[in-house]
């Protein structure tokens, strides 16, 4: 059995710390910034495979203060770090260092672990691994917070929220974890219709539409980190595989609604709806929310407007959020409409009253989901 954590977007915790446990993971703990989890090689398959809320599956190994490099350098070398990889293969080491007197320059840092991890590899087999940091076969993570220092080995690679669907996207799009965390939220469970009034790239309505169907989120990936590491089982991977996508969809009893006055960004999402494998289920329409009328009878609204972040913007955008109101009440009566708000001010111009609010950070921005049950 090995320890193991997934990380996640702020916000997004309580949800992972439940997706894990629904995926069958064994002692599932929520710690900062993410979940630590239990189990075999296996169960860090199926995290990477089916998580739709981790960025990252961590397998955490070295925990130790180090006041000085000599002391850094020497704790690194206690790890067996032949046991992952050949001595011929490559690494890379990504580093963070806050508030540390001793240790300022992340880069310094970087360079200390890898050293060790040479040297040991050049000590035993008289060979060294190269460094490749774009795709190297080996990645270790080691932040430092003051003078504590933890390592782990990066078993995803690419960030689990690249699902390998987007072709292209928006300005001001949402990570694909950071919407299926918004779904999550809603309590939607992937059984009714759902509109997004302002869709952009349409990544809301691509993981709604893989969430009903059924898909896990890493089918469409290149690859994971793991599949580069020496004790890689490909029996327990096309396991995890075949339990993974047992259950998918083929067909189902609704569609999804995106509208968007952008021309450019609905052709942006019909490519990545297509590439996801979930076109036939969308539906993208040009169309300006003031005049929006709901598609179909009943389902869920969920709405991603602009913050107003650029200088002057803010004042354009109370009308538009005048208007989302204004579709809300009339048009979508009987529905359950979330709106995510990057921007107090905006959402107060809407004047309704949010039911529930689910803090959650888009990016760098803080945000809050906003249930608004329309009666």
């Amino acid at each position: 059995m090995a320890r193991f954590f997934a990380i996640t977007s702020r916000g997004l915790n309580e949800g992972l710390e439940s997706e894990l446990r629904e995926l069958g993971l064994e002692k599932v703990l929520r710690g900062p910034g993410g979940v630590f989890f239990e189990g075999s090689w296996a169960a860090c398959y199926r995290a990477n495979l089916r998580s739709r809320l981790a960025t990252r599956i961590l397998l955490p190994i070295l925990d130790f203060p180090a006041y000085n490099p000599e002391e850094l350098y020497n704790n690194v070398l206690k790890h067996d770090f032949t046991k992952y990889i050949d001595a011929t293969g490559s690494i890379s080491v990504d580093a963070s260092v806050r508030d540390s007197g001793a240790f300022r320059d992340q880069r310094f840092v970087a360079m200390k672990v890898k050293d060790a991890i040479v040297d040991q590899f050049r000590e035993k087999f008289e060979v060294r691994p190269d460094v490749d940091v774009e795709n190297p076969d080996l990645r270790i993570i080691v932040r430092a917070v003051k003078n504590q220092f933890s390592l782990s080995i990066d078993t995803t690679g690419e960030p689990l929220f690249k699902r390998g669907y987007r072709v292209g996207h928006t300005d001001a799009h949402l990570k694909e974890h950071v919407a299926a965390g918004l779904l999550r939220m809603t309590e939607w469970k992937g059984d009714k219709p759902v509109v997004d009034p302002m869709c952009g790239s349409g990544t809301l309505l691509i993981e709604a539409a893989l969430i009903a169907l059924d898909v896990p989120p890493g089918v469409l990936r290149r690859g994971f980190a793991f599949q580069k590491l020496k004790n890689f089982r490909k029996e327990d991977w096309k396991k995890e595989t075949e339990l993974a996508t047992a259950g998918e969809k083929t067909e189902l009893p609704f569609k999804f609604y995106g509208f968007d006055v952008d021309k450019k960004a609905l052709q942006v999402a019909r490519r990545n709806a297509e590439e996801a494998g979930v076109g036939e289920w969308i539906e993208f329409e040009t169309h300006p929310v003031e005049t929006l009328k709901a598609p179909v009878e009943s389902g869920m609204m969920i709405v991603d407007p602009p913050y107003g972040e650029r200088l002057g913007e803010q004042g354009e955008l109370i009308e538009l959020y005048k208007d989302l109101a204004h579709i809300m009440k009339t048009s979508f009566k009987g529905w359950d409409c979330f709106v995510l708000s990057g921007n107090p001010e905006l959402s107060a111009a809407m004047k309704l009253k949010a039911e529930r609010r689910f803090p959650v950070y888009n990016g760098p921005i803080e945000c809050r989901l906003l249930k608004y049950r329309m009666f």
